[in-house]
C-alpha cells in the first residue's frame, strides 16, 4: 500500500519550532498563538492517524511538532505570568526609566 504524509505534520513541526523561538520574543504572545495553532492542527492529524495508522508515514514529525508546541505553550504562559508579576511589582513606568527600576529594586531588597 502506498503511504501518504499527514496533511499538517510538517506545518505542526514548523509551528512548534517557531513557537519555541516566539515564546522567548515579544513577551510570549507570538509563541502562545503559534503553539495553540500547532496543537490544534496536531489534534486534527492525530485523529486521522488513529483512524488508519498504516496509511500515513510521517507521524514522527507530527509527534515532535506537538511536543515542541506543548513546551512552547507552557513557556509562553510562564513568561506572560512573569511579565504580569513584574509589572505589578515595579510598574510600567519603571520599564522605561532605569534609575526608577534600580530604586524599586533597592526598595524591594530593603536597602
Amino acid at each position: 500500500m502506498n503511504q501518504q504524509k499527514l496533511p499538517n505534520a510538517t506545518a505542526v513541526l514548523i509551528l512548534g519550532i517557531t513557537a519555541f523561538v516566539g515564546c522567548l520574543c515579544t513577551y510570549g504572545v507570538v509563541g502562545l498563538i503559534l503553539a495553540i495553532v500547532g496543537l490544534y492542527l496536531a489534534g486534527k492529524d492525530e485523529k486521522l492517524y488513529r483512524q488508519n495508522p498504516e496509511m500515513y508515514s510521517d507521524y514522527g514529525n507530527l509527534k515532535a511538532g506537538k511536543i515542541l508546541s506543548l513546551i512552547s505553550l507552557i513557556m509562553s504562559i510562564l513568561y506572560i505570568l512573569m511579565m504580569i508579576i513584574f509589572l505589578a511589582m515595579f510598574g510600567i513606568e519603571s520599564l522605561t526609566d532605569p534609575e526608577l527600576m534600580q530604586e524599586r529594586i533597592r526598595e524591594l531588597g530593603g536597602q
